[in-house]
């Protein structure tokens, strides 16, 4: 399994709309993210610090993206 490389919110704010995920709304230090098929995914907001892995891997599971793709996304940001 390939390690995951960390993200700040900012990088996962745009993979998840690169996902087909449009933000829906915010409350405090999280962003609720909604897809057209009806899947939520909350991604916390905590300033520059970076997500760790394995909630990172959630988000990931939740977005419904393998570790290849986000490294991919990643790498066209």
């Amino acid at each position: 399994m390939t390690r995951l490389r960390l993200a700040a919110f900012d990088q996962l704010v745009t993979i998840a709309e690169k996902a087909g995920f449009a933000p829906v709304r915010r409350r405090g230090s999280h962003v609720v993210f909604r897809h057209a098929e009806g899947r939520i995914v909350v991604i916390p907001d905590h300033g520059a610090t970076v997500l760790v892995r394995p909630l990172l891997r959630k988000i990931l599971r939740d977005l419904g993206l393998s570790p290849d793709e986000y490294h991919r996304l990643l790498d066209e940001l």
